[in-house]
């Protein structure tokens, strides 16, 4: 086999790149902003003079050319699938997509029509965004999520986390976030007893996955199992065992 030096880096092997945005906020492991979230290599790179503000309205978004010269350059360091680092990416997922060679999985919202048909038909999907003015109807219908099937919570009114995340103090307090984000769990599924499993939308809520599904005792899916469902898929290792 032949190796080819890459006029872009230095460094090889990163099956997977993150797209990811200009925010002044911690990234705990758990968040993809964090590389030790990951049991494989990542590589980032920054979609410039884009906010999460644009990518809120799905019917008008902003920054598509930014979001297709920041792939290109992931596609050119040699990543195999490209990877959102926020969920409301999936407002370009449609257009982006096919502008690279790679797999392109913008949101952790790609995972709903999957979650869905893995549940009885009345289940429902309970997902939990960061404010509940940043996700719409139409983020949900791009991103390809069945009708009738989801039931929205956010993290609206939550100090801690909106004093990270929202305001980005640039200080995060873990404990009082994960007790926050169980909160809104517990609250989401007692009002919704139908709610079979919890989709994480936001990217800074997956460090408290464990915890809310230990307090929900349901499935909870979020950006990185969805990293893991794609790099299982472009990174195959040989069987090894006996026959």
């Amino acid at each position: 086999m032949l190796y080819t030096v890459r006029k872009q880096q230095n460094g090889y092997g990163r099956p997977i790149g993150i797209l990811v945005l200009k925010e002044h906020i911690p990234c705990p492991p758990g968040t993809p902003g964090n590389p030790t979230t990951f049991p494989f290599p990542v590589i980032y790179e920054c979609v410039d003079g884009v906010s999460a503000a644009q990518l809120r309205d799905a019917e008008h978004p902003g920054g598509l050319s930014a979001f297709i010269r920041a792939s290109q350059v992931l596609v050119d360091k040699g990543v195999r699938a490209i990877l959102g680092g926020c969920g409301l990416m999936v407002v370009h997922q449609r257009d982006l997509a096919p502008t690279v060679p790679v797999p392109v999985l913008t949101s952790s919202l790609l995972q709903l029509p999957l979650i869905a048909v893995t549940l009885g038909a009345e289940a429902q999907i309970g997902v939990i965004a960061s404010s509940g003015t940043s996700l719409s109807a139409e983020h949900l219908r791009i991103s390809g999520a069945p009708e009738g099937r989801t039931v929205l919570s956010s993290m609206e009114g939550q100090p801690g986390f909106a004093d990270a995340v929202m305001h980005e103090s640039g200080v995060l307090d873990f404990e009082r976030v994960r007790a926050e984000v169980i909160a809104v769990g517990r609250d989401l599924v007692a009002r919704h007893p139908s709610v079979a499993a919890l989709l994480l939308e936001c990217v800074d809520l997956p460090p408290y996955a464990a915890a809310l599904q230990e307090a929900v005792e349901r499935p909870v899916f979020d950006i990185t199992t969805l990293a893991a469902w794609a790099a299982a898929g472009v990174r195959r290792s040989a069987f090894v065992g006996h026959y």
